[in-house]
């Protein structure tokens, strides 16, 4: 780091620091703090729920997944072509959840099903996602201390200190700062700002990878690979053991039956101006998976390159031994990247990554700090009140609660050493609720006859099972060595041999999987089991005399097929366009998927595979084409979001809180 790249970084913080200051006056309601008093618009909200998804510890995942299996990950990823397509098409989840007007889910779970299961699925929310979130500070600042290049302690005032935890202190003090600011306008607008540089970042990067690496060495790098583990063929992937088919046909199963039903950024689900802005910010979100996302194949691809041709050999040997010296496998993987990046780039474009990795880092921290604060205080601890609480003892306790649980946070990185991939861990620590939540989500919302005994099913169900796996996947390998030693009639070697059969052969993503289907089957089975009762969806969904006045829901049933998939009057002029442009996408390259992968299997097997050069020459053309459509979603999302931004202080300048709109359900 030189002083151009500090100024950059240094002037970057201080102008998101500025902005959340800027929101302090419109968040002392507890509307405000918690759902941005629902004025966000559609570009502000998709840009900003984009970059509080798009955390460093997100793409230390990614960076594994391209490390290991580089652009086969796309090709398979289009088994997410269908789901993303019915969830745009639909507004699945995210149109009747606006709909019920609830501030976080669990409030919805009272309103649909009890209170007491209210408070109990946010409790497990709450536990789900501070477990889950517990381990981003360490990995964060584990990226930027192998990033920056930082030595172990640092002296200051004549004491020594060490950096991984000062580090964390620093990126947590700062995320702390921004959502005590102004709740969740400090975290929708942070993230806009945030979104807007770091995806101009990304682009710039992704066009410094393809011009600084000639494809030729690109591709050379990827064939030295053994044949079943191809970074090219996506048939080739038959000894590929994390990232293989069966973890993308999960993927886009659960894509559509977890949507939403992850509270990480739950502030976004209820801040949209109504239900149809919340169904257009979903329909754009789209956008994220096609462009933003190819900087985390580029990268890594240009770290393994310089990692392992022999171009960069004399320049790569101290790299290879940093990430030697790492203790474990799943902490290699997780500081090849960074390491190199400290190395491979220039002066100017390090600190513009340094400083878009700080904002995805710190975007996701105050998303997270704010949502799993306001499940704990709206769910877990006001349902036990018999009265309100004033506005501004709730905003205390919820701010209370955010400083908790980025103590909670600290201390768990301070002790957790990764043991598998991010990518495993995330997926079983948020299927804790995931799984048994999108039963009680998807029943709750779309059907009449789902009880309060099914929600509970399926609810304990998939928490069970996705704790069994936390801790079968996550134990000290010794452990099990030690389990299995024990005498053969002892319940200890069972339990050793079972965990480690699960380890040799189930992904964290399979055993969510699992643990989702039984809480399906849970649901299903409890709801039915006492005869089919009606419940009243209208007044649920503020349809028909329950409407509210101002939102955008319309009360007529479709009478077309395109309105009763999803395209109904709210679609007018330029919604249509954007919807068609939007799907569009999905629908080629699903169709390309769908038409290409039997022809690719047909001429395998008749002998006439197509050869690894001419999947190069395909990857390379299709980098460019998806670099050059990123360049035109930047400048389209960033205009966009602009003009929601102005919108929103605009709006913010007139709105009047109305002080019972806290989270209660009266």
């Amino acid at each position: 780091m030189q002083v151009l790249d500090w100024v950059i970084v240094a002037a970057f913080l201080a102008a998101l620091a500025g902005s959340a200051w800027s929101m302090r006056r419109h968040a002392t309601s507890v509307s405000g703090f918690l759902s941005a008093n629902r004025l966000a618009g559609r570009y502000l909200l998709t840009v900003s729920y984009n970059m509080a998804q798009v955390g460093v510890i997100t793409l230390v995942w990614y960076f594994q997944l391209g490390y290991d299996v580089g652009f086969t990950q796309y090709w398979w990823g289009y088994l997410e072509g269908p789901s993303l397509i019915l969830l745009a098409i639909t507004g699945w989840v995210i149109y009747r959840f606006r709909e019920t007007r609830a501030m976080t889910l669990a409030q919805f779970f009272e309103m649909r099903y009890s209170k007491r299961f209210r408070i109990f699925s946010g409790l497990v929310a709450f536990v789900s996602g501070i477990l889950n979130y517990a381990i981003f500070p360490g990995v964060t600042a584990r990226f930027f201390i192998a990033m920056l290049g930082m030595p172990d302690q640092f002296g200051l005032l004549g004491m020594t200190f060490p950096t991984f935890p000062a580090m964390m202190i620093g990126l947590l003090t700062f995320a702390v700062f921004l959502v005590f600011a102004g709740g969740m306008l400090a975290v929708l607008v942070t993230d806009f700002f945030q979104g807007v540089f770091c995806f101009c970042t990304f682009v710039t990067v992704c066009y410094w990878v393809m011009l600084k690496f000639p494809w030729l060495q690109l591709e050379q790098t990827m064939m030295m690979l053994p044949a079943g583990k191809s970074m090219l063929n996506p048939l080739g992937l038959q000894d590929e053991q994390n990232f293989n088919v069966v973890y993308w046909l999960i993927s886009a199963f659960i894509l559509f039956y977890a949507c939403r039903a992850w509270q990480g950024d739950q502030g976004y689900n209820s801040a949209a101006r109504d239900a149809h802005e919340a169904r257009m910010g979903q329909l754009l979100n789209g956008w994220r998976y096609r462009t933003l996302m190819l900087v985390t194949v580029l990268i890594p691809l240009a770290v393994r390159a310089f990692l392992t041709h022999p171009e960069h050999a004399a320049a790569a040997a101290p790299l290879k031994d940093l990430i030697a010296a790492q203790p474990t496998e799943a902490l290699q993987a997780e500081m090849r990247v960074p390491l190199a990046l400290g190395v491979m780039l220039p002066t100017g474009l390090l600190g513009l990554v340094v400083a878009a990795m700080l904002g995805a880092a710190i975007s996701t921290d105050e998303a997270y700090l704010h949502s799993w604060a306001s499940i704990f205080v709206q769910d877990v601890v006001l349902p036990f009140r018999k009265k309100p609480m004033s506005p501004r003892a709730q905003l205390l306790l919820l701010k209370a609660a955010v400083l908790g649980v980025a103590l909670f946070a600290f201390f768990f990185s301070l002790w957790y050493e990764p043991g598998i991939y991010i990518a495993m861990f995330a997926a079983l620590s948020a299927s804790i609720f995931v799984a048994g939540g999108g039963a009680a989500i998807i029943g709750g919302l779309y059907t009449r006859w789902g009880t309060t005994a099914g929600a509970w099913g399926a609810m304990l169900a998939g928490m069970t099972l996705c704790i069994l796996g936390v801790v079968v996947t996550n134990a000290k390998q010794e452990w099990v060595d030690a389990w299995r030693a024990a005498d053969a009639a002892a319940p200890l070697r069972a339990w050793g041999d079972f965990c480690a059969w699960t380890r040799a052969n189930l992904t964290g993503q399979v055993i969510s999987f699992i643990a989702m289907m039984v809480s399906c089957a849970a649901y299903v089975g409890f709801s039915l089991m006492g005869g089919v009762k009606r419940f009243d969806l209208d007044r649920l969904l503020h349809r028909g005399k329950w409407r509210v006045e101002g939102d955008a829901a319309l009360d007529e049933a479709p009478r077309t097929f395109w309105e009763k998939i999803g395209f109904d009057g709210q679609y007018r002029g330029w919604d249509r366009f954007v919807a068609w442009i939007t799907l569009s996408w999905p629908l080629f390259f699903t169709a390309l998927f769908c038409v290409g992968t039997p022809w690719l299997l047909w001429r395998k097997s008749d002998g006439r595979a197509v050869t690894d050069e001419a999947w190069s020459g395909f990857w390379q053309a299709w980098s460019w084409f998806i670099l050059a459509a990123s360049t035109v979603v930047m400048v389209w999302f960033t205009v966009g979001g602009i003009r929601d931004y102005r919108r929103l202080r605009r709006d913010l300048r007139e709105f009047r809180a109305d002080a019972a709109d806290d989270g209660t359900v009266r």
